[in-house]
């Protein structure tokens, strides 16, 4: 009861017209923590939270030409780069999850994995300058421990804000803006190298570690966004007389072994989906070189298809799912497709923007109906624990495939490597059909249409009060 009246209050009714007042009167709408204005203020913020963070992820694969050949590297070790991204999180995800749910708050936990980030990017960049390729894994890993447990803090203000209204909208727009840096970072790395090469007079490593001091930039604007966040969210606490961070509820790690079977069912599609995404994209660039004679400028614009489409196609997906509801069915479309994108690019010399732009709404569609259903199915208490040890595992794929993935094209090509992630679909697609039938049979909400989940809400707010 206490947990529901006080979300209610900082959710609020978009049309109450009892707005929290100041000691002046009632507060402009733009002002006032309760109305849908002040709110869209905040999801602005919470969108570009990510920004620097996926613009940085992928610098790698938006220059990896230039890396493979400044560095001198084989593409074992340029997937190290991703891998040492992922290792610490295998660990730190959950920790990170528990730590905004137990010890820093979802405040002061979202500026320290801010600065972590900024911090990594600025040693990877520096570990170019100087032509050192272990400060430059040294810099990944400390760009790990902050990026992905910035992911979890950045899924619980979503639903700390929006549970109960436009979850899979929000869930959406995020996952917009992240991509957007993606995209940016895809089309526009290239060129800067290009022009800072010209300055310094040649290509080499020391034009690469400039690019990728310049994209630290990014980092930093996202930190800015961590910290007007932080106080809005303190300033919503204070004037609706709120303690968000302490539900009364007491977490232990070993809640984890209490999820339910779904919820794993969950984390199972969520790794076996996207260790067939990232690392593609990773060495997407040289494949495109190499398997359809496009140019560098080329093969990076049709590796980033899948970003650009997920930044307009993300939100209304997201509202697509709001409206009707049937999370399974979507997630199960979604991977359908992306196999179907996968065999194409494996055994036919059709035009890649095809498969690659069917992959890039697949791949916004799962992230739109997978990430909320975890609300669905763990207490408000454990979602960031929850979500933490969602990206912990995801991220224990990711590491351990990019390492494969690496040593597959270097020994066996391509060809091989695609049929691998085919496999990995393949592996999504049977958990998703065993969560419609776990659910069905168990009577869950995950697959219910969107008026009768809120049907559901409405009853169990009612017994609530």
């Amino acid at each position: 009861m206490a947990d529901y009246e006080e979300r209610q209050s900082l959710l609020g009714d978009d049309g109450d017209s009892g707005s929290a007042a100041g000691p002046g009167g009632p507060m402009p709408a733009i002002c006032d923590p309760k109305h849908l204005l002040h709110r869209v203020v905040v999801l602005v913020f919470m969108c570009f939270l990510g920004f620097g963070s996926y613009f940085c992820y992928d610098n790698p694969a938006s220059l990896q030409s230039e890396v493979l050949q400044d560095l001198n590297l084989n593409t074992s070790k340029f997937m190290q780069l991703y891998a040492w991204y992922s290792w610490p999180n295998v660990v730190l995800c959950f920790f990170g999850g528990f730590l905004l749910d137990r010890v820093f708050g979802i405040r002061l936990g979202t500026i320290i994995f801010s600065l972590f980030v900024c911090l990594g990017q600025v040693i990877f960049a520096t570990g170019a300058l100087v032509n050192r390729f272990w400060l430059m894994e040294a810099g990944r890993f400390i760009f790990g421990i902050g990026g992905e447990s910035l992911a979890v803090a950045q899924n619980t203000y979503a639903v700390n804000w929006f549970k109960g209204k436009e979850l899979n909208l929000v869930f959406g727009l995020q996952l917009s803006m992240a991509r957007l840096g993606s995209t940016v970072n895809m089309n526009i790395m290239g060129w800067v190298y290009s022009k800072i090469a010209d300055l310094v007079g040649s290509p080499g490593h020391t034009a690469l570690g400039a690019a990728l001091m310049l994209a630290s930039v990014t980092c930093l604007f996202s930190l800015v966004c961590a910290l007007v966040l932080g106080f809005l969210d303190r300033r919503a606490e204070r004037i609706l007389h709120t303690e968000k961070d302490k539900t009364g509820e007491v977490i232990k790690l070993t809640d984890v072994k209490d999820f339910p079977f779904h919820l794993w069912l969950i984390f199972i599609i969520c790794v076996c989906y996207y260790v067939a995404i990232f690392p593609f994209i990773g060495l997407g660039q040289v494949f495109f070189i190499e398997k359809f004679s496009f140019t560098p400028a080329e093969a990076r614009a049709v590796n980033s298809i899948v970003y650009i489409i997920s930044a307009p196609a993300s939100p209304l997906l997201g509202f697509m799912v709001d409206k009707t509801g049937r999370n399974v069915i979507w997630v199960m479309i979604a991977v359908i497709a992306t196999l179907a994108a996968h065999l194409m690019l494996a055994f036919t010399f059709w035009n890649p923007w095809i498969a690659m732009s069917l992959l890039g709404v697949s791949y916004s569609l799962l992230a739109c109906a997978l990430w909320p259903m975890v609300a669905f199915v763990v207490p408000e208490h454990q979602l960031g624990t929850a979500y933490g040890f969602m990206q912990s595992i995801q991220n224990l794929g990711l590491a351990l495939i990019a390492m494969a993935a690496g040593a597959i094209l270097d020994n066996k090509g391509y060809l091989v490597l695609e049929v691998f992630f085919c496999v990995c679909i393949c592996l999504a697609l049977i958990a998703v059909v065993m969560l419609y039938f776990v659910d069905y049979l168990r009577g869950g909400d995950l697959n219910l249409s969107a008026a009768a989940r809120a049907k559901l809400h409405k009853e169990a707010t009612s017994d609530a009060e």
